[in-house]
């Protein structure tokens, strides 16, 4: 006979646990709602938006270094849940399609959410790479879609004993938020190249943001449109640019 043992299912959160995240949400809110109207956030400015005390507030955010923290993760997880949208929009067996629209939606969030883009980009690092890799992040987001594609079409990764010794030896355990549980240590040159393809969106992105270029060039999207051209070779997507010029133009066209 077949015993069937019965199994406790987990608890759940307790109406303290509850309550403890409502509120923090509420505080995040109410960051990012300052953030956009003030330009800036304080726990003082919060509290006073909540209508709280700044002991109480504290319980939630001991310092202003680790609430802006707690805001940029949470906006990044916000932008991660918004590019992963637009690039499931795409057909699953077009990787590379995937991969644009995922990086059009990120230039369009943060041309029109530059305080948050300017937050989130100042203050999300690797010094919480753990909290990244362990929820929905950006980073987590466009390297999952690199690999994507890599595995539907692979292109050339430099090997390890091709690179700088300490380089090789860095990229055999990363500080990078990207799943590598599935890339050997002879693929590890993978990650080289998602980190060389993520400093080119980012610092396109970033001279847009900040204007420091002339608008003409942001405003019809010369810049970046030129990025991922030149990422087109390295990423094997040289054969793909006549239709991939086509989506970029159509999504800049409607917004994303």
């Amino acid at each position: 006979m077949t015993t069937v043992q019965s199994s406790t299912p987990a608890p759940g959160p307790t109406t303290r646990e509850q309550t403890h995240a409502a509120t923090k949400a509420r505080i995040v809110a109410a960051a990012r709602t300052l953030l956009v109207n003030r330009g800036e956030v304080t726990l003082r400015a919060i509290a006073r938006e909540l209508g709280m005390t700044a002991p109480a507030l504290y319980r939630y955010a001991p310092s202003h270094e680790e609430l802006v923290r707690t805001v940029a993760i949470a906006i990044d997880a916000d932008v991660a849940e918004r590019i992963t949208r637009a690039s499931d929009a795409q057909p699953a067996e077009d990787p590379a399609a995937r991969l644009i629209a995922a990086t059009v939606e990120f230039r369009q969030w943060a041309l029109t959410n530059r305080e948050e883009f300017a937050l989130v980009f100042t203050n999300v690092d690797v010094d919480c790479i753990d909290e990244l890799t362990a929820s929905a992040s950006t980073g987590m987001k466009f390297s999952e879609l690199l690999f994507t594609l890599w595995a539907a079409k692979p292109f050339p990764v430099p090997a390890l004993d091709e690179l700088d010794p300490g380089l090789a030896e860095i990229l055999r355990d990363p500080a990078v938020p990207a799943d590598l549980t599935a890339v050997p240590d002879e693929l590890r040159g993978l990650v080289w190249v998602l980190e060389r393809a993520w400093s080119r969106l980012y610092g396109t992105v970033t001279l847009e943001v900040f204007r420091h270029i002339d608008p003409r060039i942001v405003e019809q999207a010369h810049l970046f449109r030129a990025m991922v051209e030149d990422q087109a070779e390295p990423l094997g997507l040289v054969d793909d640019l006549p239709r991939l010029r086509v989506l970029i133009s159509e999504l800049l066209a409607t917004g994303g």
